[in-house]
């Protein structure tokens, strides 16, 4: 199944994104796969707490 990939642009202090490229290459990944890993798990703790999110009741984008 092919995935559609979206763009999200985030303004950040450049020593937050300094020390976030370092927490990401520690962890042998890209800046961009480690906020996407944080992202996935944040919204697993947020589906456990409040149950599944489906897109059909999501918040418009």
């Amino acid at each position: 199944m092919i995935m559609k990939k979206s763009k999200f642009t985030v303004r950040v202090e450049d020593e937050v994104l300094k020390k976030f490229r370092y927490v990401a290459e520690y962890n042998a990944r890209s800046a961009n796969k480690e906020v996407e890993f944080l992202m996935r798990k944040r919204i697993t703790e947020f589906e456990k707490a409040h149950g599944k999110i489906t897109l059909e009741s999501s918040f418009p984008e």
